[in-house]
């Protein structure tokens, strides 16, 4: 499905939810059209998270210049902001080139930030932080479907650090945080959206499991946890934090396919209420 909106320099967006083929759909239209990709995927920034987070290769690139990909240590936190400051400037040069700048990924807190501008900045609430931290991340979570549901969908639910934050920027601005800018006016988007149907997407993502572990998944996160300790480690997305788990003793290696399938498939399942959002409400 493609859809547009009238702005300035045109911008093709590339949607979907996990393991639906975004970065190979990308790959196409760059061909097609003249284009260069630009990541938005908020774990592809980090150098060594390759296996968890079906980084693209060289080889699959084929000869078509990505960017904002392997730009950072894992133990170097990269935020929405940096992506709108980053992005911003990559979009306007390869324009300048002469190229489409072609934006691909299922970060959609980052493509939310580009496009309708970030939270105005909010102070750290100390006494509430306090009082966060005695709270477990489902409790964390509920609290925030139950105030902000919208923003909820957007949020790893075991992502302690940003469930917190989510909280306190509620506390001051409620439920639709004001916005630096609205509709940012410097962009013509054209979507492509890749939505695929319930069954054809849970085999897709027991695939790239089964691929994954066989890449040697579970080396990868072994390795990150070693340079990044576990707190850390929890905060990079549900393949390092679930098998973290394990390689810690919670949890048995026989319970980590069937685990991870069924909690990508809820995240999953979060990206596809995004993309019902985006197509109800014709900002595209």
């Amino acid at each position: 499905m493609v859809l547009s909106r009238t702005m300035a320099i045109t911008i093709l967006c590339v949607i979907g939810p996990t393991a639906s083929g975004k970065s190979s759909r990308a790959i196409i239209e760059a061909k097609k059209r003249g284009g260069e990709v630009i990541s938005v995927d908020s774990r592809q920034v980090y150098r060594g998270l390759d296996i968890g987070t079906e980084k693209i290769t060289l080889e699959e690139m084929g000869g078509i210049p990505h960017h904002l990909i392997d730009i950072r240590e894992p133990n170097n936190p990269y935020s929405a902001g940096d992506f709108v400051q980053d992005a911003t400037q990559l979009i306007e040069e390869i324009n300048t080139r002469g190229k489409l700048p072609i934006l691909a990924g299922g970060s959609h807190f980052y493509f939310d930030a580009l496009l309708n501008g970030l939270p105005f900045e909010t102070p750290p609430n100390p006494s509430l932080r306090t009082e966060l931290e005695n709270l477990k991340n489902e409790e964390l979570f509920e609290r925030i479907k139950n105030t902000d549901p919208k923003r909820a969908m957007v949020l790893d639910p075991k992502n302690r650090r940003r469930l917190i934050r989510a909280l306190e920027i509620i506390a001051i601005r409620g439920n639709v945080p004001p916005r630096d800018s609205q509709k940012n006016p410097a962009y013509i988007v054209e979507w492509i959206i890749i939505n695929p149907s319930k069954e054809e997407l849970r085999a897709r993502i027991d695939t790239r499991l089964a691929t994954a572990f066989s890449r040697g998944l579970i080396e990868e996160v072994r390795t990150v946890q070693k340079k990044v300790g576990n707190e850390r480690l929890n905060e990079l997305g549900l393949e390092y934090r679930i098998i973290g788990e394990f390689l810690r003793d919670e949890r048995t290696k026989e319970s980590l396919l069937s685990v991870l399938s069924a909690k990508l498939w809820q995240y999953a399942r979060r990206q596809k209420a995004w993309i019902r959002k985006l197509q109800a409400s014709n900002i595209a």
